[in-house]
């Protein structure tokens, strides 16, 4: 009998032993929700003061460099975001239904003009992030996650009306037209060439997207005609690959082996009277673009 006392006792001090651990715990915890509930109460504002709304009405270069420019001298403007302020008007009245965003009650949002600057100075000119950050009066942060939905915008807008490839054989004889008046180059369907877009190394990838130039990148290959205006692109391939690699695990190969495509039939070339096939032409230099 004395032992079952004993035993009883001996599992009464068991759980009273945890009941004060839990109850200091749960003591410990609530001091650090004290200290971190002082900590942040201390925060006197959301960002540092020269990157308030203020400071970027005043002294960012889209309300105040930008303006100048637009009315002063349109040559600068153009060389700044690498069109004219009447393109950029045009974009920005197209963009802007897709990058308006609603006030809230702790601030309001950034207007799509100034986005869509910052976007166009960061493709045209490659400018990092803390570079633009000082320039427009914008953290590095909401500029790093705003810039992949513009850029987004941009190709939901105007991808299938601006990149256009030619199906039939009429619209492909007007590409070859166009090559032979300006360039003097006969029977060409486009200019086909990848470029380098270099990146930071993704991770556990190896030298998958190193490339020969010395660093890391992904392959952009377009093709376009004799106006410069793209054709058809493809974006994506690895930094190792070659533009060649590229072009014949592409669509625009398949297309061209299983003449879906729509190319003309072969005609003779200037002053000769034998057929000749149409052909891409295909350049021999490729170019990093920075980002």
């Amino acid at each position: 009998m004395n032992e079952q006392v004993l035993g009883l006792f001996q599992a009464d001090l068991i759980v009273q032993h945890h009941a004060y651990i839990r109850a200091q715990a749960e003591v410990l915890q609530e001091r650090r929700r004290q200290r971190a509930r002082r900590r942040y109460s201390k925060k006197r504002f959301w960002v540092r003061t020269w990157l308030t709304e203020d400071e970027r009405v005043s002294a960012g270069q889209y309300n105040n460099l930008m303006v100048k420019l637009r009315n002063e001298d349109v040559q600068s403007f153009t060389n700044y975001l690498r069109m004219p302020p009447d393109m950029f008007q045009f974009l920005l009245n197209r963009l802007t239904p897709r990058l308006q965003k609603k006030d809230t009650k702790f601030r309001r949002p950034l207007e799509p003009g100034l986005k869509l600057a910052v976007v166009l100075r960061h493709l045209a000119t490659g400018d990092n992030y803390p570079s633009l950050q000082y320039s427009f009066r914008v953290s590095r942060h909401t500029i790093a996650s705003f810039l992949p939905d513009v850029c987004q915008a941009i190709i939901d807008e105007f991808a299938e009306e601006e990149v256009q490839c030619p199906v039939t054989p009429d619209e492909w004889k007007e590409v070859a037209l166009q090559f032979q008046r300006r360039w003097n180059v006969p029977h060409a369907l486009g200019a086909l060439d990848g470029k380098h877009v270099a990146i930071k190394c993704p991770i556990k990838s190896g030298s998958y997207y190193y490339n020969y130039k010395g660093f890391y990148s992904i392959v952009l290959m377009s093709l376009a005609d004799a106006n410069y205006r793209f054709l058809w692109c493809d974006v994506g391939g690895a930094g190792h690959m070659s533009d060649a690699q590229i072009f014949n695990g592409s669509e625009l190969k398949e297309a061209m082996d299983n003449r879906t495509i729509g190319f003309p039939p072969e005609d003779p070339l200037p002053s000769d009277d034998e057929d000749t096939p149409t052909s891409s032409l295909r350049t021999t230099h490729s170019h990093s673009v920075p980002t």
